[in-house]
């Protein structure tokens, strides 16, 4: 027990001295939360809105100024309808809102069937014309038709946040990278260095050598998911609902899976270079395509949907979205927690008989 401990000794110090792979592994969980909770954001803000106003009442006033105390929208002013195509063209605006001549006279009594508002959205990016569209419906519905509505409760979620989402995202991408990168890489820097023979002739067994370089990766990763869990509560105002136990506790277990990716890795590799094309491909790429972190899964063809079952990432999302913003109890991410654990003990069986096979 004391050769393991100064294995592990010597590991900590290693990566002690190496002051540039401690400064990204600590410091690029923090820049990556803040750079998704702030700066890239699936939210519309600030859409150009002008308007096409035929005929000046109070109901086209009160729509007005609904659309320009609206934080989501910068009201440009009136245009001509001549002028309304032009201005989205010349990007002027993003958005106009053409009202008839008629709006806000009651329908029994107006005598032109056509729409009362028409809305003309720059559809260059879908996105924000979906979304803003469905904003200014909403805006333009006002109190007059807020009796003919159907009321909408948005649950967990009822501002829409994208760091909501990108958060427990962000945290399967952190861990990938850290743990399994860091350790396939750490693993093969021995065996291309030949320091690896060195180390497995000494009395301590091949497995607690193994052990002793994932343990400090392990103690970073904890490190990295307080400060995560700190900046997503106090920063970006997660409301961490769900149990924080629950929490710890699933992401522990995918720390621990990464490593154990991270040793697979390592029995496959004979090079760094060669280690980090593989985390890439096989990690990176699904992780942030298939995971569910950015795209929703069920909008994937069928046979990416069975694929994404064999991403860790997916499930750990999906648990870590139940129990921090839906607030469910531990017993809800069973499902998932045993997924995790039985995707666990597969991969580090099948890495440490790998491992094995290449010391015989």
């Amino acid at each position: 027990m004391k050769g393991f401990a100064s294995f592990v000794k010597k590991e900590i110090l290693h990566i002690l001295r190496d002051r540039r792979t401690m400064l990204i592994v600590l410091l690029m969980p923090a820049v990556l939360m803040l750079l998704f909770g702030f700066a890239i954001s699936t939210e519309v803000n600030n859409i150009d809105v002008a308007a096409v106003v035929p005929k000046r009442s109070e109901e086209v006033r009160k729509a007005l100024e609904r659309i320009s105390n609206n934080p989501y929208f910068t009201y440009k002013g009136t245009v001509s309808q001549m002028d309304a195509e032009s201005c989205l063209r010349s990007g002027f605006a993003d958005a106009v809102v053409v009202f008839a001549p008629d709006f806000g006279v009651p329908a029994e009594a107006r005598t032109d069937r056509r729409p009362k508002v028409q809305i003309m959205f720059d559809a260059s990016n879908s996105n924000d014309a979906q979304t803003g569209e469905w904003y200014l419906r909403g805006v333009l519905a006002g109190e007059s038709l807020a009796a003919a509505m159907p009321e909408t409760r948005m649950l967990y979620n009822p501002q829409m946040k994208s760091a909501y989402n990108f958060v427990p995202g962000i945290m399967g991408l952190i861990f990938i990278l850290i743990c399994a990168i860091m350790t396939s890489v750490s693993i093969v820097r021995e065996k291309e260095n030949g320091t690896m023979e060195v180390l497995l002739v000494s009395p301590v067994r091949p497995l607690r050598i193994i052990l002793a370089k994932m343990i400090p990766y392990f103690l970073l990763s904890c490190i990295n998911l307080a400060t995560i869990m700190l900046l997503a509560r106090f920063a970006l105002g997660m409301p961490m609902a769900g149990s924080a136990a629950g929490t710890v506790g699933l992401s522990m277990l995918y720390v621990v899976l990464a490593l154990a990716l991270g040793l697979f890795i390592s029995t496959i590799a004979d090079k760094q270079a060669t280690a980090l094309i593989i985390s890439a491909m096989l990690m990176l790429l699904p992780v942030i395509m298939l995971s569910g972190m950015i795209f929703p899964i069920e909008n994937m063809p069928e046979i990416l949907q069975f694929v994404s079952c064999f991403i860790p990432a997916r499930w750990y999302i999906d648990g870590l979205r139940k129990l921090m913003i839906e607030g469910l109890p531990f017993a809800e991410v069973m499902k998932e927690f045993l997924i995790l654990l039985a995707m666990t003990a597969a991969i580090m069986a099948m890495s440490l008989k790998k491992f094995n096979d290449k010391l015989e």
